[in-house]
């Protein structure tokens, strides 16, 4: 699955400022689609959520982006074999030093510098949140929609990919629309709805003058 700008935003509580700043100084890529110019669309994958996620508990706790950027930089020379150390190691900080686990657990790996240990950056805990954020954000969501005088349920459909949502009337077969946003979208699907029972009046209009003249 993946993931745009404005979802990303929702799922880490991070700014598009802030997503296109670390994706333009190579801090935190997206892996699924890059940005490729006016109009163009970044894609993030589930690993980069993570990554962004623990880069924002960093700069909570005190670190700087130059600070997490050199960690990083020390993490890909010494560790080559991680892909993407910000989404599969443990950390600790004291709002100073970024501080690894390793897998022996008396080991510390100090990335910056000596200091007092204080904080820990809680990885799996952050990767439960993120999924819990993500079925949240993608569940679909059931409402009542009036047209006319008459009251018709339908489903929202988040969209993660593109952003916004489609919609459809299940008592409409065929009967679908989308928007920007959940206002937009409730307006769109009474729309087609109000068309969609216009087609279907004009279709059997035809069938009551046949069986007249019958």
């Amino acid at each position: 699955m993946a993931y745009n700008s404005k979802t990303v935003c929702k799922l880490v509580g991070i700014s598009k400022r802030q997503i296109g700043y670390w994706d333009e100084t190579h801090l935190i890529k997206p892996s699924v689609q890059e940005a490729g110019g006016r109009g163009s669309v970044r894609l993030y994958s589930f690993a980069d959520l993570v990554q962004l996620a623990v880069v924002k508990s960093l700069i909570d706790q005190g670190i700087t982006l130059q600070k997490i950027r050199k960690s990083i930089n020390y993490l890909k020379k010494n560790f080559p074999q991680i892909e993407k150390p910000l989404a599969q190691l443990k950390f600790l900080t004291d709002g100073k030093t970024i501080f690894i686990l390793t897998s022996n657990k008396k080991e510390i790996l100090n990335t910056l510098a000596e200091g007092q240990l204080i904080m820990s950056i809680a990885l799996g805990q952050i990767i439960e949140d993120l999924k819990g954020e993500v079925a949240s954000l993608s569940q679909d969501r059931k409402y009542k929609v009036k047209v006319g005088r008459k009251n018709y349920d339908v489903i929202l459909h988040p969209d993660l990919e593109d952003g916004g949502f489609w919609v459809e009337c299940p008592g409409l077969p065929g009967c679908a629309s989308q928007g920007d946003t959940l206002e937009e979208s409730l307006e769109m699907i009474k729309d087609a709805i109000g068309g969609h029972l216009e087609i279907l009046r004009e279709n059997a209009a035809p069938k009551k003058k046949l069986s007249r003249i019958a």
